[in-house]
């Protein structure tokens, strides 16, 4: 994927949750599940976008 392609996402997604933010009447704490939800599933895209997710699930925690 084009790097200018992963740019527009970007601005589309933090212009959508701005927009969310601000005129949409939510509670406090809705609002940040919703931020947090949307920025660890824009994590997510990119890491599987730019081929980094497998390398990310080879780790290994505990035993």
């Amino acid at each position: 994927m084009p790097l200018l392609n992963l740019v527009v996402v970007l601005v589309i997604v933090g212009v959508g949750l701005y927009l969310i933010n601000n005129y949409i009447p939510m509670a406090g704490s809705i609002k940040n599940i919703l931020n947090i939800v949307v920025v660890i599933a824009v994590c997510v895209w990119l890491l599987q976008v730019t081929g980094l997710w497998t390398n990310v699930r080879s780790y290994r925690i505990g035993g």
